[in-house]
């Protein structure tokens, strides 16, 4: 089954020092030994980027910049990256109304997400975002034990 890879579990995933990481790792390693395949997103690899850097600039580690974009580049290289921005002229009207129906919970990523999910029939996210729980058609994964029950 495919499953879409939410920024918040690439960012725990890298970053050795965030809270999620062991979860982040436990999850990504119960998703493989399910056989899940993971689909990444250019939107949310790209908002990995951003928060990584970002918090390293923030904690004052910025020369570990180079090093923690290239990891993650090597996790996910640019051939898996699957391209939905160039979506957003189509489907943009639609995020907005799901960020209105969900009260405020999604963000535009993350609807965008949503949407590109239920386009190509993705029915799953790991995520540990519970405002992905604001769309009907898809089942967040946030631990191993998830896993079992969405195989």
């Amino acid at each position: 089954m495919h499953i879409a890879i939410d920024a918040c579990v690439l960012v725990a995933l890298i970053n050795p020092r965030d809270l999620w990481h062991a979860q982040a790792k436990e999850l990504l390693d119960a998703l493989g030994a399910a056989d899940f395949v993971p689909m990444n997103f250019d939107c949310a690899v790209t908002e990995a980027d951003s928060v990584l850097v970002r918090r390293l600039h923030e904690k004052g580690h910025s020369d570990e910049a180079a090093q923690t974009l290239e990891q993650l580049n090597t996790h996910i290289p640019l051939r898996r990256i699957i391209w939905i921005l160039p979506d957003v002229p189509r489907l943009y009207r639609d995020a907005l109304d799901l960020m209105r129906a969900s009260g405020g919970e999604l963000n535009f990523n993350d609807a965008l997400i949503a949407l590109a999910c239920r386009e190509r029939e993705i029915p799953a996210i790991a995520s540990f975002d519970a405002d992905f729980d604001q769309a009907p058609w898809l089942k967040r994964i946030a631990t191993p034990e998830d896993v079992l029950g969405a195989e």
